[in-house]
């Protein structure tokens, strides 16, 4: 064996011998149970992977290992989510073409993960931008076209000017664009759109199914948004010509009705100037154009002073026959409910400030002795809470929640309003005003109208151009080709014109766990058998900041796909586990922020790979912090795991030169290392799976270990628990034990109970009451021992030099404190 631990020898070695015998290569059907572990793939960035990329793409590969070596037929797939507007901006900043850029960052991308090793099956390697992929997302959408879930509407859009696009709401985040920040306006323009409202209640019934963390299952909770409550018709009058008009209002307190004094509409409503007075008129019209200008978030916010119109109109309240006036408002939204709400003053808290700024009526129906009140008796601010009905006739003295009941039950009597259930989820605005994604498969012509592109036509392929830049106008850089644009209608063989808009980024991720495992198929997306074999996921990794578009549309595109009987499944994650970002100080702001090249606070994994190897920056990508957590990079950290394994990698020959019996403190010791690190890697916690490993080398490096000498049973089994953290480093030291095949192919072990339960504790050592690291002792183990062996701990040596200590503070099985100068 080499005198040093050199890993720019074994690691090399490592690669070309897996990459020769195809070790990642997954068994297409096996005796083995199958797993399947899958990373949410990466769209192919110009500035390549950074260390806080690489985590979550280490944890995987971990998992998945373990699962190999537990037994199961694991398949670990990678692929490129190379369409949409972060791989278009990226190459208009570059100033390359989108489709030259793409394979450029994509050739890049899989040679930093080739570097790590991961357990990919290359394989099956998919590339959403690539015809092959794209003519099946094509497919999907006719699909839901045929099936009534694809349609095409005028709609005001959220626009980014920056981006030249039409945004999903999802897409917008405190009034601005998620990608690149600017403030988000408003646009009107004929969209597809995907009926997902339609499967809203599922939506959120089924996360019931799968075992995600409660904080992603929250967010998604909310974005639907589920609200019980009652739909009630006012009848509005025009106050141009008298014509009347049903304004259906969504409400989750009917008990208020009588407390409504006013309506609001949504600026956009389609009947704001149906309605208008004509003094009114102008006033209306100019208040609509200055809310365009106005982010959804602003529109929103609580504090913002409110602001409004009166079109010169009035409705009639359903429960009371009252005349009310009609208003416009921005902080209604059309895409939230019905565009319309009863506006009741004395019980909402922005329908009061709106009424208090415009001196409009607040009439009290719901009472309280909790209320706030002024002076005079009335409210000094809304009432919220549940109370006793007053001024609402009939239904006087009834509680609030009686009250709701019974009031909606006489609406429904006399036809003025039902029972109902809202949701905040809108449908999905499908379409992008842009040119790197799919093509539309739709033909527009004069005589047939709106014809799908047939099957046997797709993919509809992206045509190469030059100029790919935005247009600003509204229309596709599509629209500008007549070669692309100019067709033949299908149907009647008539000239017709294709449509130009393209699908948005998150159409070819919403299914491409479908295809990695038949990667190649050529006639059809999937075959069902293959999918019962494989599919659902068992394991997905990625970041939190995909907990609500990505799962949503993901679980959306599996639910169509199940109704229509291409699937038998209709969730697509079993299991969920979002990683923690890496952060780093900035120079630039001395804050710890997620990593950019924009805060100058990058850490590039190939200089450390060069440095220390790829086995030493996987285990301290793990041994940073817990995986589920934001953790800060420390660059001095790694050298600690390198010695670590340098210390390992001396320790073995000394081990294999001397074997000794099993005796029963290291079998124990043993045991209580495959029982840690199992639960630990079941939990997640693999920093701390990596301190267990750390904790029984420290062991059995102890004087009276190496005297007597290690048995090879000990030190096989530490190798196979340490294989998923350093694949390359205990390949090569399993060969040189006289081991012909490769380690993955052996058994996880499992420990035995009896050796293990209560047999060792956990002691915390602190240095001047501060913690410092633990030790594993026997429960017996007397105080002069306990001391000796704490004192022998690398990190609490580092905390005691140079200093005089005290005296040292045992309470047996619990705690050792060393109490030293300050010197």
């Amino acid at each position: 064996m080499s005198n040093s631990y050199q890993p720019q020898k074994i690691e090399p070695k490592w690669h070309r011998i897996w990459k020769e015998t195809g070790a990642h290569k997954t068994l297409q059907r096996s005796e083995k149970p199958k797993y399947y572990c899958l990373d949410m793939f990466p769209y192919p960035s110009g500035s390549g992977l950074h260390v806080g990329h690489l985590r979550g793409y280490v944890l995987s590969d971990v998992w998945a290992r373990y699962e190999k070596l537990r037994g199961y037929n694991v398949l670990h797939p990678m692929g490129w989510d190379s369409f949409g507007l972060p791989a278009e901006n990226d190459a208009i900043k570059r100033g390359i073409h989108p489709r030259t850029n793409t394979e450029k960052n994509i050739q890049n991308m899989k040679r930093q993960l080739e570097q790590i090793d991961a357990m990919y099956d290359w394989s099956r390697e998919i590339n959403t931008s690539s015809p092959e992929y794209y003519k099946w997302t094509q497919w999907i959408f006719l699909k839901m076209y045929k099936n009534g879930l694809a349609y095409r509407k005028l709609v005001p859009i959220n626009w980014c000017p920056s981006c030249k696009t039409g945004l999903a709401n999802e897409e917008v985040v405190n009034g601005r664009c998620e990608r690149c920040e600017t403030p988000v306006t408003k646009k009107n323009l004929m969209q597809w759109m995907l009926r997902i409202t339609k499967y809203a209640d599922r939506l959120l019934q089924d996360l019931d199914k799968v075992d995600w963390p409660e904080k992603v299952k929250t967010m998604q909770t909310n974005w639907i948004g589920y609200s019980e409550g009652a739909e009630v018709i006012f009848k509005a009058v025009s106050a141009k010509d008298e014509e009347e008009f049903d304004i259906p209002v969504f409400t989750t307190r009917p008990d208020t009705l009588f407390g409504a004094t006013y309506m609001v509409l949504a600026p956009e409503h389609e009947l704001t100037e149906k309605i208008s007075s004509p003094s009114q008129e102008k006033e209306v019209q100019d208040y609509i154009e200055r809310s365009r200008r106005v982010p959804e978030a602003e529109r929103l916010a609580q504090v913002r002073e409110k602001t409004g119109v009166f079109t010169g109109a009035y409705a009639i309240n359903p429960v009371n026959r009252e005349k009310i006036p009609i208003w416009i408002s921005d902080y209604v939204l059309l895409a939230y409910g019905t565009g319309a709400i009863m506006a009741v003053p004395a019980h909402d808290t922005r329908d009061f400030e709106f009424a208090t700024k415009f001196h409009l009526p607040i009439r009290e129906v719901i009472y309280s002795p909790r209320a706030q009140r002024k002076k005079d008796g009335t409210l000094k601010e809304a009432y919220l809470e549940e109370g006793e009905l007053i001024n609402s006739g009939s239904f006087n003295r009834l509680s609030s929640e009686k009250a709701r009941e019974k009031i909606t039950e006489w609406l429904h009597q006399r036809n003025l309003g039902k029972r109902a259930v809202s949701y905040k989820l809108r449908d999905w605005i499908f379409s992008r005003q842009r040119y790197w994604g799919e093509p539309i498969p739709i033909i527009y012509c004069e005589r047939c109208g709106e014809i799908p592109v047939p099957e046997k036509d797709l993919p509809v392929e992206l045509p190469q151009v030059e100029k790919y830049q935005p247009s600003g106008t509204g229309k596709s850089p599509l629209e500008n080709i007549p070669e692309f644009v100019n067709t033949t209608c299908p149907t009647c063989g008539s000239p017709a014109k294709r449509e130009t808009d393209t699908m948005p980024q998150w159409a070819g991720s919403s299914w491409y766990f479908l295809r990695y495992p038949d990667a190649h198929l050529e006639k059809v997306a999937f075959e069902k058998e293959t999918m019962n074999y494989w599919l659902p996921v068992d394991m997905y990794v990625g970041g939190i900041e995909h907990a609500i578009l990505h799962l949503l549309y993901s679980r959306f595109f599996t639910k169509v796909l199940y109704d229509q009987g291409y699937i038998d499944f209709d969730e697509p994650f079993q299991r969920l586990f979002n990683q923690g970002m890496v952060c780093k100080r900035s120079k630039r702001t001395g804050k710890v922020e997620k990593m950019s090249k924009s805060k100058g606070n990058v850490v590039n994994p190939d200089d450390l790979v060069e440095k220390y190897g790829i086995d030493t920056v996987r285990m301290y990508e793990l041994f940073i912090g817990p995986a589920e957590l934001d953790c800060e990079w420390q660059d001095q950290g790694i050298e600690g795991v390198f010695r670590f394994l340098k210390k390992t990698w001396d320790l073995i020959p000394k081990w294999e030169a001397k074997p000794g019996p099993e005796d029963t403190e290291t079998k124990t010791r043993l045991h209580l290392l495959i029982r840690d690190v199992t639960e630990r890697i079941e939990a997640f916690k693999f920093n701390t799976a990596v301190s267990s490993f750390m904790e029984f080398v420290n062991f059995l490096n102890r004087s009276e270990i190496l005297a007597r000498g290690v048995d090879k049973k000990t030190i096989e089994t530490f190798l196979i628990l340490l294989a998923p953290f350093a694949p390359h480093f205990c390949e090569e030291l399993w060969e040189r034990l006289g081991h012909s095949q490769s380690i993955f192919k052996e058994k996880w072990p499992l420990y035995d109970p009896s050796l293990v339960e209560d047999r060792l504790v956990r002691i915390a050592v602190q240095v001047n009451g501060k913690l410092r690291g633990a030790l594993l002792l026997a429960k017996d183990t007397p105080e002069e021992k306990a001391v000796e062996e704490a004192r022998k701990i690398e990190k609490i040596r580092k905390y005691l030099e140079g200093k005089e200590i005290k005296k040292a503070v045992f309470v047996p099985s619990k705690i050792i404190n060393f109490v030293t100068t300050q010197g």
